[in-house]
C-alpha cells in the first residue's frame, strides 16, 4: 500500500483511507451497522496496509464510532491512525462540546485521535465564530491536543475559497479536509481549495473522491471512454487516481461498503499510479459527457436527512440521476420522455410512494445542510412534476 509521511516526518500514512460512513447496513431501511459484514471490511483493508480511518459523531445514527472502536480494537493502537469529527451543528456550548468530546473517545474506544476535525465548517465565518470560538470550543480542542489526547487538529470544509481563507488564517491548524473529484475540480471550486492548502502548508485529506459512488456509475458513455482508455480498470480507480495524483494530498477516504470495492481501491494504490497527460484528456472528455446529461449533483451524504416530511432526500436523487443515465431525461425532448416513460417509471417507483419526491412541502430545512448547495425543494418539485406527466 502506497504511503505518504506527513509534513517531512517519520509518521506514515497510507493514501487510501477508511471512510466509515457508508458501511454495510442490516437493511436498507436502517443505519443500524451490520457488523460482521463490516468488520470484514475493516479486516481486509488493515491487512492490506490501509492505517487512516475515519469516522464522525453523527455517522450512521451515531453507530459508526462504536463500530470503528470495536472493529479496530485486536490491533495495536499505534499500527494505525483514527480520525473523528466534532460535530459542528449540534453544539450550542462549551459543556456540550466537552461532553461530545469526551463520549468520541469512549465510544471509539481510545485515549486520542490521531486527527481530529470541526466538522463540515465553511457556510460562514460568523457560524464557526459563534460555535467554537465564542463558546471557548476551539480554545478546549487546542487544549486537548496539549494534552496528547488530540494529535492533529483540522477541519473538514464545505464552502468557498474566501472562506477557506479566512478559517486557515484562524491559525493552528494541522492539516484541512476537502471534498475533491474530477467533478468538483471546477463545479464546487475544488481546484482553488486544493491550492489554497498547498500556499498555506496544510496537508489535504480528500473526502468524497467518487462523489457518493456517482463517479462509479456515471453514464454509458462515459464509462465507455474510460474502458477503451484503461480496458480492466474499474471506473472508482480513475476517480481515486486523480485525487491521488495531487502531491499535496495525504490520504484519500474512501467510504468502501463491499469487499470488492475495498479491493479494488487497495489494488488501485498497490503501487499507485499518477495519472499522466492523456490520461487527464480522457476524463475531461468522460466528465462533458456526464455533464451533459444534467444530473443533480448530489454525494449522497444524507446530511440533510432525516426530512421532516419522510422524503428520501439522497435516494429520490439517485433514482433521477439513474434514470438521467441509463434512460434519459431530457425535458425538450418531449417525444423521447414519452417513449421512455415506462422505463423511467420503473427505476423512480422503486421509491416507496411516501419517501417520494412529491411529498416535499418546501419547508427548507434540507438546504442548509446541504454541502453541495442543492436547492433541494426546488429540485424535488421538478422531479415530483416530471413524474406526474410520466405517469
Amino acid at each position: 500500500m502506497e504511503t505518504r509521511a506527513y509534513r517531512g516526518t517519520d509518521d506514515r500514512v497510507s493514501l487510501l483511507g477508511f471512510g466509515a460512513m457508508r458501511l454495510p447496513r442490516v437493511s436498507p431501511d436502517t443505519q443500524e451497522i451490520d457488523f460482521e459484514r463490516a468488520r470484514e471490511l475493516i479486516d481486509c483493508a488493515y491487512t492490506h496496509g490501509v492505517n487512516y480511518f475515519d469516522t464522525a459523531y453523527r455517522y450512521h445514527d451515531g453507530d459508526s464510532e462504536p463500530f470503528l472502536g470495536r472493529a479496530l480494537a485486536e490491533y495495536p493502537r499505534e499500527s494505525y491512525h483514527l480520525a473523528s469529527k466534532m460535530p459542528t451543528w449540534l453544539v450550542h456550548s462549551l459543556d456540550e462540546g466537552k461532553r461530545i468530546f469526551a463520549d468520541q473517545l469512549e465510544r471509539c474506544r481510545t485515549d486520542y485521535f490521531d486527527f481530529y476535525l470541526c466538522h463540515s465548517v465553511g457556510k460562514s465565518v460568523e457560524e464557526f465564530t459563534d460555535v467554537y470560538e465564542k463558546t471557548g470550543l476551539l480554545d478546549h480542542l487546542r487544549a486537548q491536543k496539549a494534552a496528547g489526547a488530540i494529535r492533529r487538529l483540522g477541519f473538514s470544509f464545505h464552502g468557498t475559497p474566501e472562506v477557506l481563507r479566512e478559517l486557515i488564517a484562524r491559525g493552528g491548524w494541522d492539516f484541512v479536509q476537502i471534498q475533491l473529484n474530477y467533478l468538483d475540480w471546477e463545479l464546487l471550486d475544488a481546484a482553488r481549495q486544493y491550492r489554497i492548502l498547498e500556499e498555506n502548508g496544510l496537508p489535504c485529506i480528500v473526502m468524497e473522491p467518487v462523489r457518493g459512488g456517482n463517479l462509479v456509475s456515471l453514464c454509458p458513455e462515459a464509462v465507455e471512454i474510460l474502458r477503451a482508455a484503461r480496458p480492466g480498470a474499474s471506473t472508482a480507480s480513475w476517480a481515486i487516481r486523480f485525487a491521488a495524483s495531487l502531491p499535496n494530498v495525504l490520504t484519500v477516504l474512501s467510504g468502501m461498503s463491499t469487499l470488492e470495492q475495498v479491493r479494488d481501491n487497495v489494488e488501485t494504490m498497490s503501487p499507485f499510479e499518477p495519472l499522466s497527460d492523456s490520461e487527464r484528456e480522457t476524463l475531461d472528455r468522460a466528465r462533458r459527457a456526464y455533464f451533459a446529461l444534467g444530473t443533480i449533483p448530489c454525494a449522497g451524504c444524507r446530511y440533510c436527512m432525516d426530512c421532516p416530511s419522510g422524503v428520501d432526500i439522497p435516494g429520490v436523487f439517485a433514482a433521477y440521476n439513474r434514470c438521467a443515465a441509463e434512460v434519459g431525461l431530457d425535458p425538450s425532448d418531449g417525444r423521447a420522455l414519452r417513449e421512455n416513460a415506462k422505463a423511467i417509471r420503473a427505476i423512480y417507483d422503486a421509491l416507496p410512494e411516501e419517501r417520494r419526491a412529491g411529498r416535499c412541502v418546501g419547508c427548507g430545512r434540507c438546504v442548509s445542510h446541504c454541502p453541495q448547495g442543492i436547492a433541494i425543494p426546488q429540485r424535488l418539485g421538478e422531479i415530483a412534476a416530471l413524474m406526474k406527466i410520466l405517469e
